[in-house]
């Protein structure tokens, strides 16, 4: 009875709601970081939104590649307005405050989607594999039905992985301390406010880490060892150009995200530089997916064409 009691009065203030730091000591960095996510935010709806509703419109571009793109834009725009709109709301007033439900809808949605593009970034990379090392049975190896299969793995790996670390993180005892360092509640930060032993928590954020990290980004690596290879056996410059274009664009987008999510999540939290964690998860909330649509269509043919032909349509 007393240790029910005692955890109970520890999380009163968890029960209540919190409040993210973020970067209230020093005003004008905050001014400036409300101008930038705001601007990334704009851009980002813009960008991936046009990208859906192209894929969607033009039959030309009723391809695997494009099938996973769109999903890989959804998932952007539910990632940055997740925590965007609240971000911005906190930049303004002098209270920074976030309420229990909403922290825990952060904690869980930024863990899901998190998990997702993992597995969804190494479903791209097996569809380039499919395209380039086996172009004549491409069509039939990446299937309607395999397609819809592998990007509803994706989401519900995700969404189903992060129910425990969520779960374990929240029933940490606070100890009174609702002051999160950071401009979301994200579990490197959160972790921080426990009055207990965390090793537990962890080692099954670093264990999700190499699940949802590293095995795919193997994947990723195999994927690419075979395209080279297939790449290398093409004759002509302009083949082996055109092979390394329609790669190009994914692996960039996969170096920013791995590069970024590798630092925050494979690192022990006791770790967590204050500062350094806070513009790494900036990166990878809003720069990421407001630079992976320009990534994808500044070099890409097929999605200038489709845009003219949508634009002419409308």
């Amino acid at each position: 009875m007393n240790r029910e009691t005692s955890w109970e009065e520890s999380n009163q203030s968890y029960q209540g709601e919190f409040i993210l730091l973020g970067v209230a000591d020093r005003p004008r960095l905050e001014m400036f970081l409300f101008v930038f996510v705001l601007a990334c935010y704009l851009m980002t709806l813009l960008g991936n939104t046009t990208i859906i509703v192209v894929s969607r419109l033009d039959p030309h571009l009723h391809t695997p590649m494009y099938f996973f793109l769109s999903n890989l834009s959804f998932l952007d725009l539910c990632f940055t307005t997740s925590l965007g709109p609240q971000m911005l709301v906190n930049f303004w007033r002098k209270r920074k405050t976030i309420s229990y439900g909403a922290c825990v809808a952060e904690l869980y949605i930024s863990l899901s989607l998190g998990g997702t593009e993992c597995i969804l970034l190494a479903v791209m990379a097996y569809d380039r594999y499919a395209a380039i090392c086996h172009p004549l049975r491409y069509t039939t190896m990446m299937s309607h039905s395999l397609c819809f299969t592998m990007a509803a793995v994706s989401w519900v790996s995700g969404f189903s992985s992060s129910v425990i670390q969520t779960v374990m993180t929240l029933r940490l005892p606070l100890c009174r301390r609702n002051r999160v360092d950071h401009f979301f509640c994200e579990v490197p930060a959160f972790l921080k406010l426990a009055c207990a032993d965390t090793s537990l928590n962890e080692a099954v954020l670093f264990s999700a880490g190499v699940v949802f990290l590293l095995a795919p980004m193997g994947l990723i690596i195999i994927s690419y060892g075979y395209i080279v290879a297939a790449v290398l056996r093409i004759c002509s410059a302009e083949g082996r150009r055109k092979a390394f274009n329609t790669c190009a664009s994914h692996l960039l987008v996969v170096s920013l995200f791995y590069g970024t999510a590798i630092f925050s999540y494979l690192q022990p939290p006791s770790n967590y530089s204050r500062d350094r964690g806070k513009m790494i998860s900036l990166f990878y909330t809003f720069v990421t997916p407001m630079l992976n649509p320009l990534i994808y269509t500044l070099r890409n043919k097929e999605v200038h064409k489709a845009l003219r032909r949508v634009m002419k349509k409308n």
